[in-house]
């Protein structure tokens, strides 16, 4: 993993971009940290969206519509409770530069999100990258049950519509792997990346 750190506070949304291309995203050491480090990992997390699987349990769910979905409606929103510590952790890996970068990417349609609303507002969320055709996942969060999984669902099933053939998920996690998550050496993660880079543009929104 690679790990020097960006010069400055800010995180040019040129420059997020390139690495993204070349296999490389941003990471910083804690929200008030106020550098990022650069990650390149051995091995990289991706779904591989023709054998997506979804829980019984959860298909279950699914079909009582809990949750009123939306997309890119809140992206402020939604990183601010991508940010909010874990019940296992009292630290967050997204810092003021990291949400001043993102939030340009969404502004100029390169950053994503899904959301899970109730009367009660935002439940759970995700967001992550475009590129080519490739997406990026970034982080997701639930502030009720099962509403991150069911972003996720949404999230694959927008991608396959779309024309999207990689689902980065940076690293793999048992959250992850029982929808399929996997683990892929640099190299052949690398070759994914680039056939999504040169197979053409998806579009996430009509």
């Amino acid at each position: 993993m690679a790990r020097p750190f960006a010069p400055g506070f800010r995180i040019p949304p040129d420059l997020l971009l390139r690495a993204y291309a070349t296999g490389v995203f941003p990471m910083a050491e804690s929200a008030d940290d106020p550098e990022v480090f650069w990650v390149r990992p051995e091995m990289r997390g991706v779904i591989p969206l023709d054998t997506f699987h979804v829980p019984k349990s959860l298909a279950k769910t699914l079909r009582r519509n809990p949750f009123r979905i939306a997309f890119d409606t809140n992206f402020d929103c939604v990183i601010e409770g991508c940010a909010e510590a874990r019940r296992d952790s009292t630290e967050t890996w997204i810092n003021a530069p990291i949400r001043e970068a993102y939030g340009l990417l969404f502004e100029n349609g390169h950053c994503h999100t899904v959301e899970a609303w109730t009367d009660e507002g935002l439940v759970g969320g995700l967001y992550g990258v475009t590129l080519g055709r490739a997406f990026f996942g970034e982080s997701m969060f639930s502030r009720r049950t099962d509403a991150s999984k069911i972003c996720l669902v949404h999230l694959v099933k927008r991608l396959r519509e779309r024309g999207f053939t990689l689902l980065d998920t940076q690293f793999t996690t048992p959250h992850l792997k029982q929808f399929g998550a996997i683990d892929v050496p640099r190299n052949r993660y690398e070759q994914l990346l680039q056939e999504a880079l040169q197979s053409g543009e998806a579009r996430f929104n009509p």
